[in-house]
This record gives structure tokens, sequence and C-alpha cells, in this order.
């Protein structure tokens, strides 16, 4: 991971890549993804024919598939506009790995590596580029009770994209919120894509230490914004009937700042 340099200026219009596991089992994730950047004053825009990042047959030894996966999109984000995603590894697949699958052609590659240079995940995005305040308390957000929360960022959030700073800036500054950290909060909870369908026991070892040492904190819940960690770990407490509930990031920050109920006047 390097230094990133960001824009200087807010962008008026953002694509959004919702990414696969949203769209197919937390849409509202996506839904709140956008109703934050449409808040800051930006148009979302969504490319329908998006799909897949790639990950998954690219972590599994397949780069032949990935690349077809992302040769597919290469032409869809054709404005010079931020792509915003809501997840750290699938950002990751993109800014980094997109580039690589096309190192044996040079036009595919141009345009990989142009639209890498254009991705965003959303906590990197709503801090670094809109330059977000959420430590103002609303009318709303002063009416929630408080909450006791641990962070959940995914290995290639933390490790490749380094989300894991934004997530905590983020929740550290809204109102009413206490982040507590667990002993566990830096390992993988296990799912890693296709290893938790290839190392099961494995991966279920893994994620049985991550819900036990989130709820050893006494938190309310836990907050991620990456979805396969989240319907792992989620999953996992539910099995295993642990007081653990999981929300993503998006939902959150937008549930905590006073949502729709932000009053005309106020900024969140």
């Amino acid at each position: 991971m390097h230094d990133r340099h960001y824009p200087s200026t807010r962008p008026d219009h953002v694509y959004l890549f919702a990414t696969c596991l949203v769209d197919m089992f937390v849409p509202q994730a996506g839904l709140d993804a956008v109703k934050l950047l449409e808040r800051e004053g930006l148009t979302v825009h969504f490319p329908r024919a998006q799909s897949c990042c790639g990950q998954p047959a690219y972590s599994s030894g397949n780069p032949e598939q990935a690349q077809a996966v992302a040769r597919a999109q290469l032409d869809l984000f054709g404005e010079p506009w931020p792509i915003v995603v809501p997840s750290g590894s699938c950002a990751g697949m993109m800014r980094h790995h997109w580039p690589l699958l096309f190192e044996h052609d040079a036009d595919a590659q141009k345009k990989a590596q142009a639209l890498a240079g254009r991705v965003y995940e959303l906590s990197e995005f709503l801090l670094r580029v809109l330059n977000v305040r959420f430590d103002r308390v609303t009318t709303a957000a002063a009416a929630l009770p408080t909450e006791n929360v641990v962070l959940h960022t995914s290995c290639a959030a933390r490790r490749e994209m380094g989300t894991r700073v934004h997530g905590v800036e983020l929740v550290d500054a809204l109102p009413g919120v206490t982040r507590i950290e667990h002993v566990r909060e830096s390992e993988c909870c296990g799912f890693g894509g296709t290893f938790s369908l290839k190392h099961p026991d494995i991966s279920g070892a893994m994620v049985r230490d991550k819900v036990a040492s989130a709820c050893a904190t006494g938190c309310d819940r836990l907050v991620s914004a990456d979805c396969g960690c989240l319907l792992n770990i989620g999953h996992a407490a539910a099995h295993q009937q642990a007081p653990l509930p999981v929300e993503h990031l998006a939902t959150f920050l937008w549930r905590r700042t006073g949502g729709d109920r932000v009053s005309e006047g106020e900024s969140a």
C-alpha cells in the first residue's frame, strides 16, 4: 500500500460500484451509501451492467476468469468521476489487481490503470475527498441512544487499502458512539472468499474466536464496511446464539447521523 494523493476539489458526480454481495445480500448498505453521498450534494451514477470485481476467481488461482469479469466492465465507467466502493476488499481488487490482469494487453491495461486511479473505498472517500463532519450533533442524532461498538476491518481493507484508519476516524467522531477494541480485532474472521468453502473447519474456528472476542467487550454491535466479513460474522453469531448484531458501516453512519430525520439547515 502506498500513500495516496486526494483531489483538492469536491466532485459533483460519482459512480457507485455496489459489489455483488451488497447487491444480493445487503442491498440496504448500497442504498445507504447512496444516501450518504447524495446528502453531501453528489449525483450518484450506477451502471447497471456492473457485476463482480473478480476477486473470488482471482484469489482461487483463476486469473483468466477474473480478467474476463474485469474486461466486461472496463468501459462502464467512462466519465472521469470517482468510483466509490462500499467494500475495502473489492476496492482493493479493482485498484491494485485489475491493472495486473492485463499485463499482456496494453490497451486494456491502460484502461484498467486509469480506472484504478479513480477507485475509493466508501469511508476513505467520505473522509479524505468529501471531508465529511459527523461530529456535529443534530437534533435527530442527539435523540438516539448511546451505543458501544466494535469495528471489523477486512484483511484486504486493512492491509491493502489501509482503510481501517478511515473507519476508525468516522466512527470515533459520531456523537453517542463509543468504539471498543478487542484482542482479536486485527485477525481474519475466516471468510476469505472461497477460503471458507475450501477450509470450513479452519474458517469456523477463526470466526468463533472473532465472535467470542467481540462479545467479551460487552458491545452493542459489530460494524464493518466489508459484506463478506459481515455476513460471516453475523451468521456465525446467530448460529452460536451470541449477542452480536452486525451492521454495515454505511447503514450505521446513516442511522447514527439521523438519516432521513436530519432537519433542514442541520448538517451531519
